[in-house]
């Protein structure tokens, strides 16, 4: 998600000014993409060009970034879907594209709302962002804090995407030390939904005192979001874990299985979330040797599985190189049993060695839908997208990838998704890639019934 990118850039960089047009549109409108969108890219061939890619995946499409979400601070960041639309998060806010052809996406809007990370989730007619910075405030056009004396916010932002033209900010909640991002959990009827909001800190400023071993449910009333507020704030980090850092990175909800999985730094968190305003821990576990930023997690289809994601050097550091070991950087995979009870069994890390300044660690992914195979598609930043099966827990392999040469500075895949026949992938600087996977394995997915939406961290069963 946000990948722990701001902790790590702290010190490194300075942030720049949003790109924008001679006549930008004001924040929290949608500009209007008046030229047509970019022509698809062509399929790259094997291994030439910019590109390297197995036999299996086809490039099918990219859009570069645009104004006025193209300034060097203009990262690309999550996705999520709906019919025919895919949303992409931006640190300057958000663009919503249109997949009905997948070698074609045509932007919709773009809508200026800066705010780091704005990792975003869909539902309905309604729209979700983490904000994870302080902002003078929860709209759109509210600069960056200033520190002491001046107003200080952060948390969800919640837009009205019915006309997806024209998308419109509606309403905020803040949240206890901001939304480093969240997960939508649908309510026992369908008039609720919740957002189970993480965030890691830091601790001491205005907005986050004091520690921070909680996450925060945010309650929104589908039809008055104006409504929303934070209902409840779970203990997460127990005494006795090995959370060195407080509150959460991400958390993934599986709520037909009535469980969570929280990415807690320096542990792997399993939750009963039966009751979805009063989350049960079930259990920690840690891996000291080996895990340093416990970033993310999927399970697979029958919850008999879960995938932990170590991001370890916070996104901005090279851990696929030669020096790192295999299971550091990594994904590990770890049996479910019928008890509920976690074991790991093997860890994942992709198998191409990248140079020595190419930011690449485990990221954001999730499954394809093969029955009876555990597929998923997965994100590593520079290190690319790749595509692996973990159906043997013990020994995942990979099954095919898609990766360009180096950039300078942060760049990558930072999501990747399987999406009704095709995977969406949000690259940081170059913005929104498509690729098709033409395999025996994953070929199963593209009869899959159709999905109506999908969000990072809310797992429906196929």
């Amino acid at each position: 998600m946000r990948s722990t990118v701001a902790f790590a850039l702290a010190a490194m960089l300075v942030l720049g000014g949003c790109g924008a047009d001679p006549e930008p549109p004001g924040p929290g409108t949608a500009s209007s993409p008046a030229a047509s969108a970019p022509a698809a890219s062509a399929p790259a061939a094997s291994g030439s060009g910019d590109a390297l890619h197995s036999a299996n995946v086809t490039h099918v499409a990219n859009v570069p970034p645009q104004a006025p979400l193209d300034g060097p601070q203009a990262w690309g960041t999550d996705l999520a879907f709906q019919g025919e639309h895919v949303f992409v998060g931006n640190y300057e806010g958000f663009t919503v594209f249109d997949i009905s052809d997948p070698a074609k996406p045509a932007v919709v809007s773009r809508v200026l709302c800066p705010g780091e990370q704005n990792d975003v989730s869909v539902s309905g007619n309604l729209l979700f962002l983490s904000v994870d910075t302080p902002r003078g405030g929860p709209g759109c056009d509210a600069g960056e804090s200033r520190g002491e004396g001046s107003q200080e916010w952060e948390g969800i932002r919640i837009f009205d995407v019915s006309d997806k033209a024209h998308p419109k900010f509606v309403s905020a909640v803040a949240t206890a030390c901001g939304s480093h991002t969240h997960t939508l959990v649908p309510g026992k009827t369908a008039d609720t939904l919740y957002l189970y909001v993480s965030s890691p800190g830091p601790e001491g400023t205005a907005t986050c005192p004091g520690p921070h071993n909680i996450f925060s449910i945010v309650e929104v009333p589908v039809g008055n979001p104006q409504a929303a507020k934070v209902v409840a704030t779970p203990v997460i980090a127990e005494e006795g874990a090995q959370t060195e850092i407080g509150g959460c990175h991400d958390i993934t909800a599986y709520p037909a299985k009535d469980l969570a999985a929280a990415a807690c730094f320096g542990d792997g968190i399993l939750l009963d979330i039966a009751d979805p305003v009063k989350p049960r821990v079930l259990q920690h576990v840690s891996d000291e040797e080996n895990f340093s930023i416990w970033h993310s997690a999927t399970f697979n289809n029958d919850a008999t599985k879960i995938v932990f994601g170590d991001e370890l050097g916070g996104g901005v550091a090279a851990t696929c190189d030669r020096n790192t070991p295999r299971t550091k950087g990594a994904s590990a995979v770890y049996d479910l049993g019928a008890d509920r009870t976690l074991t790991r069994r093997g860890y994942f890390k992709i198998p191409r060695e990248q140079q020595m300044d190419e930011n690449c660690v485990a990221h954001n992914g999730g499954l394809i839908p093969v029955p009876g195979k555990d597929i998923m598609v997965q994100a590593w930043y520079q290190g690319g997208v790749s595509i692996w099966d973990f159906t043997d827990a013990a020994n995942p392999r990979e099954i095919g990838f898609f990766e360009r040469g180096p950039v300078s500075g942060v760049g990558g895949s930072w999501s990747a998704y399987y999406y009704n026949g095709h995977i969406y992938s949000s690259d940081i600087t170059r913005g929104l890639d498509v690729l098709r996977i033409d395999d025996p394995l994953t070929d199963p997915a593209k009869t899959a019934a159709p999905l109506k939406e999908l969000n990072p961290q809310s797992q429906t069963s196929y």
